[in-house]
């Protein structure tokens, strides 16, 4: 995991719930740098940077489309 690359940040777990799920589907390997001190003690949050979403550098691309399709609003939650 020293090699994968942070491509997003959020404040809180609940920001990134549905994504988490997408790039599961997707087989994206990624995991949530500091979710779990945050999930615990919220006031972390700013103090840490928030939560980094990292990826696995052959799943960069892929990972970024599926960030930008949440950004834009593109990526519809039935």
């Amino acid at each position: 995991m020293i090699n994968f690359i942070k491509i997003a940040a959020f404040t809180y777990p609940h920001e990134y719930a549905v994504l988490k799920l997408v790039l599961e589907q997707n087989e994206i390997r990624f995991f949530f740098q500091n979710e779990t001190v945050i999930g615990i003690i919220p006031f972390y949050s700013n103090a840490l940077g928030g939560i980094f979403l990292k990826v696995h550098p052959e799943d960069e691309e892929e990972a970024k489309k599926i960030l930008k399709q949440f950004q834009e609003g593109n990526l519809h939650i039935v």
